[in-house]
C-alpha cells in the first residue's frame, strides 16, 4: 500500500511538472509574439531612417544636377544641357513633400529641413534667373550672376545642412540598429528557452511512460504469483491494467500532440525572424552603396553571419524535435491500434520487402536471401510487416562496404512458437550495446548514417504487442543476427491476459 501511494505521489509530481512546463511554454510563446512585434517596429523604424537619409542626400543631388545643367547651357547655349536642370525642377517639390513627411513636425531636423528647403528654392530661383537671361540673349548678365558668390554660397550652405542632417540620421540609424540587434538576441534566447522546455517536457513524458510501464509489468507479475486459482480476480485485475496502459498511451499521444503547437509557433517565429533579417540586410546593402564608410563591420557580421547561423541552429533543433515528437506519436498510435490476427505468409512478405530494396542492394553489390520454407503465422499483418521491414532495411543500411553484402532470412517452427532470424555480414555491434540499441532515442557505433534511434525501439514494442521476443547476437566486423520468436497463432491481448 505504501509503495502504491509512493508511486501515485511520483506520478502526480511528474504531471505537475508537465503542467508547469506547459505554462512556461505558453509564457515563452507570449514573449516571442511580443518580441516579434517589437522587432517589426524596429525594422520599420530602421527602414524609415534609411529612407529619410536617402531623401536628405537626394536634396543635394537634385541641386547639383540642376546647377550642372544650368552651367552646361550657359557655356554652350545648347538646349540638351538643360535636361538635368528641368528634371530636378520637376522633382524638387515632390521630394520636399516626402522628406517633410519623413522628418516630422518637430525637432532640430525639422528646423534644418525648413532652412535647406528655403536655400534650395533660392538656389533654383538663381538658376532660373540665369537660364532666363541666357535664353533671352542676355548671356553676359547671366554669367555675371554665376560669377557672383550668390550661387556658390547657397550650394555651400546646402552641403552643410545636408551633412548635418545626414549625421543625425546616421546616429539614429546606429541607435535603432543596436536596439534591433539586442531585440533579436532576446528573441533568439526566448526561442532557445522554448526548445529547452519542450525537450524537457518530452523527456519527462518519456520517463513517465517508462515508469508506468514498469509499474504495469510489476503489477502483472504480482498477479501471476498471487493465486492461480482465482481466475475471476486475475481477469478483473488484468482489465484494470489494460485500461491503465490505454491511459498511458493516450497520455503520451496528448503530450506529444500538445508539444507540436509551441514547436509550430517557434518555426513560424523563426521564419518571421529570418524575413526581418532579410529586410535589414537589404537596407544595409542600400546604405553600403550610398555611404559605405558609415557601416560598422560588427553590424554587417551580425546581419550576414550571426543571425543566419542562429536561425539555422534553431531550425535544425526544431526539425529534430519534430522528428522526436513524431516518434512518440507513432509509438502511441501503434499501441492504441487494434491487433487483428490473420494468416500471413512470412516468405512472401520477406520476398516483397527484398524486391522493394532491390535497387539499394544492387547499387552496393549486396543480396537478400529468403528461406522459401519459412512457416507462416497467424498474427497482425501490418505489425509483422513493419517489424521485418525495419530489420531488413537496417541490415542494408549498415552493410560493410569492405565486402559484398549478404542478408539471410530464415525461420522454423518450435512447438507453439515460430522462430525467425535476420542475419547480415555488416558492421556488427559491440556486446555492450546489444541492449542499448533497443532503447528509445539511443544509437550505437559510428553515427555516420541518418536516424534518431527510433527504429529498433519501435520494433521491440511491436514484437511485444504480438506476444513475441527479440534479441541480438553480434560482433563488430563480422555482422549481426536478430532473433525473433512469436506465437504461431496470436490471440488478442485481452484474451491472452484473461487466461493467464
Amino acid at each position: 500500500m505504501t509503495r502504491s501511494l509512493g508511486r501515485d505521489s511520483a506520478v502526480r509530481n511528474e504531471i505537475l511538472m508537465l503542467i508547469l512546463g506547459f505554462a512556461a511554454l505558453v509564457a515563452v510563446g507570449g514573449a516571442t509574439v511580443w518580441l516579434v512585434s517589437k522587432s517589426d517596429d524596429f525594422n520599420r523604424q530602421v527602414a524609415t531612417t534609411l529612407e529619410t537619409k536617402n531623401e536628405i542626400v537626394r536634396t543635394l543631388s537634385l541641386a547639383q544636377d540642376a546647377e550642372t545643367g544650368q552651367r552646361g547651357y550657359l557655356l554652350t547655349g545648347e538646349e540638351r544641357y538643360l535636361r538635368p536642370y528641368r528634371s530636378s525642377l520637376e522633382k524638387i517639390d515632390d521630394h520636399f513633400r516626402r522628406l517633410g513627411e519623413l522628418i516630422g513636425p518637430d525637432g532640430p531636423q525639422r528646423q534644418d529641413f525648413e532652412t535647406v528647403r528655403a536655400t534650395v528654392r533660392d538656389k533654383f530661383a538663381e538658376l532660373a534667373e540665369t537660364v532666363g537671361l541666357s535664353t533671352s540673349g542676355r548671356r553676359a548678365e547671366a554669367q555675371a550672376i554665376v560669377l557672383s558668390d550668390r550661387g556658390r554660397e547657397a550650394m555651400v550652405q546646402i552641403r552643410q545642412l545636408v551633412s548635418r542632417m545626414t549625421a543625425r540620421e546616421d546616429a539614429t540609424l546606429a541607435e535603432r540598429t543596436e536596439d534591433a540587434a539586442r531585440l533579436s538576441n532576446g528573441l533568439l534566447a526566448v526561442v532557445v528557452l522554448g526548445l529547452v522546455i519542450a525537450a524537457a517536457l518530452a523527456f519527462v513524458a518519456q520517463l513517465l511512460v517508462r515508469r508506468q510501464t514498469r509499474v504495469l509489468a510489476a503489477a502483472q507479475q504480482e498477479l501471476a504469483q498471487a493465486n492461480h486459482g482465482l481466475e475471476a480476480a486475475v481477469a478483473e485485475r488484468t482489465s484494470e491494467l489494460l485500461a491503465a496502459n490505454g491511459e498511458i498511451q493516450r497520455f503520451a499521444y496528448i503530450v506529444s500532440h500538445d508539444l507540436r503547437a509551441p514547436l509550430v509557433n517557434v518555426m513560424g517565429f523563426t521564419s518571421e525572424l529570418d524575413a526581418a533579417r532579410g529586410v535589414l540586410k537589404e537596407q544595409l546593402d542600400e546604405l553600403t552603396e550610398s555611404v559605405p564608410d558609415k557601416i560598422r563591420p560588427e553590424a554587417r557580421e551580425a546581419v550576414e553571419v550571426d543571425l543566419p547561423e542562429a536561425i539555422s541552429f534553431i531550425r535544425t533543433s526544431t526539425a529534430k524535435m519534430d522528428r522526436l515528437i513524431n516518434a512518440i506519436l507513432r509509438l502511441s498510435r501503434e499501441g492504441r491500434r487494434v491487433v487483428t490476427p490473420e494468416s500471413v505468409s512470412v516468405t512472401d512478405m520477406a520476398n516483397a520487402i527484398a524486391a522493394t530494396l532491390h535497387q539499394q542492394t544492387a547499387g552496393v553489390g549486396a543480396e537478400i536471401v529468403v528461406d522459401p520454407s519459412m512457416p507462416a503465422l497467424v498474427t497482425d499483418r501490418l505489425s509483422i510487416e513493419q517489424i521485418f521491414q525495419n530489420l531488413i532495411e537496417n541490415a542494408v543500411k549498415y552493410l560493410d562496404p569492405a565486402r559484398p553484402g549478404r542478408i539471410e532470412i530464415r525461420g522454423r517452427r518450435v512447438g507453439p512458437q515460430v522462430e525467425y532470424t535476420i542475419e547480415d555480414n555488416g558492421r556488427g555491434i559491440d556486446a555492450k550495446d546489444h541492449e542499448r540499441v533497443f532503447e528509445l532515442f539511443r544509437r550505437a557505433g559510428a553515427q555516420d548514417k541518418p536516424g534518431e534511434g527510433l527504429g529498433l525501439a519501435f520494433v521491440r514494442a511491436s514484437v511485444r504487442r504480438l506476444g513475441g521476443t527479440i534479441s541480438l547476437t553480434s560482433e563488430p566486423g563480422k555482422g549481426s543476427t536478430f532473433h525473433l520468436t512469436f506465437p504461431a497463432v496470436l490471440r488478442p491481448q485481452t484474451e491472452t491476459q484473461a487466461a493467464a
